[in-house]
């Protein structure tokens, strides 16, 4: 039997309504760290939004990139687990290996516009069955034959299969 290996991506999206410390400390720190990065181009004045910065400098794409560092020891105390993505017992389960950070909106006066997204990169889990609305699944690095621990988990907003590889 043919063993489908998949990926999962979630999109974690932050903004002023945002109610968790966790999501609240990431706002705060990259509006900070934006409104810093910012300054860099010039044009900031004339175009103090995110939007219209981008659109008429396109260099300043790369504030996303810019912006990352002020996260990332945020994104660390997660410990490898995505936040909000629970199996059916209620527990956080799903590793991640990766993540990138997106500017979604911002403006460099008004700070409830500042919307951001950190999308979290799943490692490799094994997809065994679909049970109703469920998807069975174990990680694809504890797949050594024999007995094998597994997830049962449900799709939900914001959570995507981002890539499948069938595996003999």
């Amino acid at each position: 039997m043919k063993k489908q290996i998949i990926k999962f991506c979630y999109r974690k999206m932050i903004d002023a309504q945002s109610a968790k410390p966790w999501e609240k400390m990431v706002y705060e720190d990259s509006y900070a760290e934006f409104r810093m990065q910012i300054q860099n181009y010039r044009q900031h004045t004339q175009y103090p939004s995110y939007g219209e910065l981008t659109h008429y400098v396109p260099e300043a794409a790369q504030l996303s990139h810019r912006v990352a560092p002020a996260i990332t020891g945020y994104v660390q105390q997660l410990n490898e687990v995505m936040p909000d993505i629970l199996n059916n017992l209620g527990r956080r389960f799903m590793r991640f290996n990766h993540f990138q950070f997106e500017i979604i909106n911002s403006h460099l006066n008004l700070k409830e516009k500042h919307q951001i997204a950190v999308n979290f990169y799943s490692v490799p889990f094994t997809w065994h069955d679909t049970i109703g609305n469920y998807l069975l699944l174990s990680f694809a690095d504890e797949n050594t034959g024999g007995e094998v621990a597994t997830q049962l988990m449900q799709l939900q907003p914001f959570l995507s299969i981002c890539s499948l590889q069938e595996d003999n």
